[in-house]
């Protein structure tokens, strides 16, 4: 075992330059170096993708790695090339030929990594190529997904347990930065885990300080928030428009910003991911849809503007701050219309099961997919286009599809941007032939083979300007060249474009047919609305260290203050040490067992008489201690 961690440990160094793991990283890779199906809880930006790359590049063969986010999974994959490492992709979206090269590099390219989207798994095409594939390892990632307790469940991650039946000597490794208790149990369940095998670091960040701002005029709140700030930050907003708005309003402030959402073109994202990223610009404005795998470890603040649904959201989201372990900042504004924001969101959530079965058929429809047809078809989808084709609004779309999702009759992915590719469908010798019979296509074939490797092989992303710019000809010019390439079967030319893509995972079913069962309503919609309580107990929460808050919601209940929140700040005025305040506090909840009058309970206090009156008032100011109508004090309970 010594011997292996100095391999993993040379691994890490050789291609990510780090000299030593981070906490957990090795007691992961050596757990799943033994055999075992492993479970790694670590938080944001803890580094959970470097433990099953790590543990693969120590073994011959190749590592599946199921993920949701399609987007993540391209960078990882681009990521893990950069470095030398042969990384690919499949998922929804990508045509049969695409997926057949793809398989087929997997299987006898000498690859690394195989990123999948889990839907893909249940495809008749990868069942029938699996067993040529020399997997070492089945590495699931956003774990939480595969669990209907967790904040973001995907009915296609059930079907990863299925893989064991084909890999049966595979370990499984799942890592996910977010879970409760409950989640924990569950994941180990749903992925058939020979022996439960939990291995996590406490989620406690000692560097990060959470404040909560009850503030009615938020954007002025925030305006002078950022410009007293030192260094990086990160707001979060709610809706697209409001991206640009707040970033606007900030450079109208002197404040170096700009704004990001997923519905901007890809090379703008990118340039505007860059330019945060390498300090040109100083503050993002985003929706939740910045953040993902983007290691960026100096950012100082994190400022929600509005309250994100679910503590999980809220707690990842918060933890992009500070990642380097130096001081930072995460700022939640809030005020009541937070709450009736976050009830109203219950509702359009859930739409009418009448109005979920309207959308399916719609959809249906929309594609001319036949009853009893469909099944593993992909399709580009419009969400606006086809919401306003029938009339429908679009969040009832998105809210019943992600209901109808959660039952397995469909999948949506999130919106991609997928570049333009080429691929050469003829060998060397006949793209030879080809060129000296057809002269005018030479200079153009010969541009594509310099600025461009792997196009025998693979399907290769091309970008037309830059050929055009090279080339000294007009874009359309280059388009052109590449569809009379196509139509002459010398390359397989796939235009870029931009869509989500909704998957039909059964055939159509008849509306009347459409089961909409309890636990994927009723059940989830309590289960939304104790998230949505949680959310509005820790923003509205005066009494309770934020860090410990957060804390309870992941199961660490043994937790200590922070001694740097807004409510342990407020403590802290108190001019009593956390020693002194914690003893007093414990001393006078045990006193008030039963109902005590204010001056008998003072006597009974053992300590300095100061001291204890300014914790009794404390307790009293933030609700831990109330009056009865017989004027005795007592013990909230709940407290």
């Amino acid at each position: 075992m010594h011997y292996l961690v100095n391999q993993f440990v040379q691994i890490l160094t050789k291609y990510w330059g780090y000299p030593a793991f981070r906490p957990l990283q090795e007691e992961i890779i050596q757990s799943v170096a033994q055999g075992k199906d492993t479970l790694g809880l670590m938080p944001t930006g803890g580094g959970k993708s470097v433990t099953y790359q790590v543990y693969s590049l120590s073994k011959p063969g190749i590592c599946l790695v199921i993920t949701p986010l399609i987007a993540l999974m391209k960078d990882q994959v681009e990521n893990l090339n950069q470095k030398g490492i042969k990384a690919l992709a499949i998922y929804s979206g990508m045509n049969a030929q695409e997926m057949k090269i793809a398989m087929d590099n997997a299987a006898w390219g000498d690859y690394k990594f195989l990123y999948l989207s889990p839907e893909r798994i249940a495809t008749e095409r990868f069942r029938e190529r699996i067993n040529q594939l020399d997997v070492n390892l089945i590495a699931v990632d956003e774990a939480h997904c595969i669990s209907q307790w967790g904040y973001d469940f995907r009915p296609s991650y059930l079907r990863i347990a299925e893989l064991r039946n084909y890999l049966p000597d595979v370990p499984v490794l799942a890592v996910t930065a977010t879970a409760t208790p409950q989640v924990i149990d569950d994941i180990q369940e749903k992925l058939k885990f020979r022996k439960k095998n939990i291995l996590r670091t406490s989620y406690f960040r000692s560097n990060l300080v959470y404040l909560v701002r009850n503030e009615e005029d938020k954007q002025n709140y925030l305006v002078k928030a950022v410009q007293k700030a030192k260094g990086t930050g990160i707001v979060y907003v709610k809706s697209r428009k409001l991206t640009r708005e707040i970033a606007e309003l900030l450079i109208k402030n002197e404040v170096s910003a700009d704004y990001y959402h997923a519905g901007l073109p890809y090379k703008i994202r990118t340039e505007k991911q860059d330019a945060w990223k390498n300090g040109r610009t100083r503050v993002i404005v985003s929706t939740n849809a910045f953040g993902m795998g983007i290691d960026k470890s100096d950012v100082r603040f994190v400022i929600h503007l509005e309250a994100p649904d679910s503590v999980e959201a809220y707690f990842q989201e918060a933890g992009r701050a500070g990642r380097d372990g130096k001081p930072a900042w995460a700022v939640l504004l809030y005020n009541n219309s937070d709450k009736l924001r976050l009830e109203r969101n219950v509702d359009k959530a859930f739409p009418e099961p009448d109005v979920i079965k309207r959308v399916y058929e719609a959809i249906c429809n929309y594609f001319q997919v036949a009853v009893g047809h469909g099944k593993d078809q992909s399709f580009e989808f419009s969400m606006a286009t086809f919401a306003a084709n029938f009339s429908m609004q679009i969040t009832n779309v998105y809210n019943s599809l992600k209901i109808l999702q959660r039952e397995g009759y469909l999948e949506l992915t999130e919106e991609l941007d997928n570049p333009s590719k080429v691929y050469f469908q003829v060998d060397r010798d006949d793209l030879y032939k080809f060129q000296v019979a057809n002269a005018s296509f030479d200079g153009f074939i010969k541009l594509l083979l310099r600025s461009y490797t792997g196009l025998f092989t693979n399907y290769v992303s091309i970008d037309e300007e830059l050929l055009a710019t090279r080339a000294n000809i007009h874009p359309d010019m280059v388009y052109e060249f590449l569809v009379r390439l196509r139509s002459q079967k010398i390359v397989d030319y796939i235009p870029k474009k931009k869509a989500p893509y909704v998957i039909f995972t059964r055939e159509r079913t008849d509306p009347e047919r459409i089961k909409i069962t309890r636990e994927n309503y009723d059940d989830r919609k309590k289960d939304y609305m104790q998230r949505i309580d949680s959310m509005v107990h820790y923003a509205s929460s005066g009494h309770k260290c934020r860090s410990q808050l957060l804390l309870q919601y992941f199961g660490e209940m043994e937790s200590s203050r922070c001694g740097k929140c807004d409510v342990c700040m407020e403590r802290n005025d108190l001019n009593l040490s956390k020693y002194e305040f914690d003893t007093l506090c414990e001393q006078i909840k045990k006193l008030l067992h039963e109902p005590v009058f204010y001056e008998d309970l003072l006597a009974r206090i053992e300590g300095k008489p100061e001291s204890a009156v300014k914790v009794v008032r404390w307790l009293l100011e933030n609700e831990k201690i109330v009056y009865r109508v017989d004027n005795r004090m007592e013990w909230q309970k709940g407290s």
